[in-house]
């Protein structure tokens, strides 16, 4: 139960640093948004709690995005891929080079590609350049990813993460 309980914290602080920092990491690029620190957080969150809670803090915090205006539809596909997808490659690798380029394929490519294919003319009813979706995601999640392993590294020196 106490793990449970906070895993459930770590995930609500989480979700609340992604949204904070869409207020000051925000890229518009036209109709997407990108954001190099909701990619960090999938990376952390993949480590630290897995795939299933990395795409939820990634859906909770798209949500939020989206109800504040820092955020667009493209969110969903391209957080919530990358998230599900850096869970995964940590759980099955167990190794945080692993958990970023999951972030890396799922938000860059396969976020790009849905939100390109599917989101945009289906959500938005607008069209955007498959191209441009995926070299925007494609450089948002490498930055993001990149901050993520950093970041998971000083937890680890300070002690706070073990593995």
């Amino acid at each position: 139960m106490i793990t449970k309980t906070k895993d459930l914290s770590l995930a609500a602080v989480l979700t609340a640093l992604a949204v904070v920092l869409s207020f000051f990491f925000s890229l518009p690029v036209g109709i997407a948004k990108i954001m190099p620190g909701q990619h960090m957080i999938n990376v952390i969150a993949g480590v630290l709690l897995g795939p299933v809670y990395a795409t939820a803090i990634a859906a909770a915090s798209a949500l939020i995005r989206n109800l504040l205006g820092t955020g667009t539809p493209l969110a969903f596909p391209g957080g919530m891929i990358g998230a599900l997808l850096a869970g995964l490659a940590y759980r099955y690798l167990r190794s945080t080079t692993a958990a970023a380029a999951g972030e890396l394929i799922g938000t860059g490519i396969l976020g790009a590609l849905v939100s390109a294919w599917l989101v945009a003319p289906l959500v938005m009813h607008k069209t955007m350049a498959v191209l441009t979706l995926v070299v925007s995601f494609s450089l948002s999640s490498l930055v993001g990813a990149v901050l993520g392993v950093a970041a998971l590294r000083v937890l680890k020196k300070a002690g706070i993460r073990s593995s």
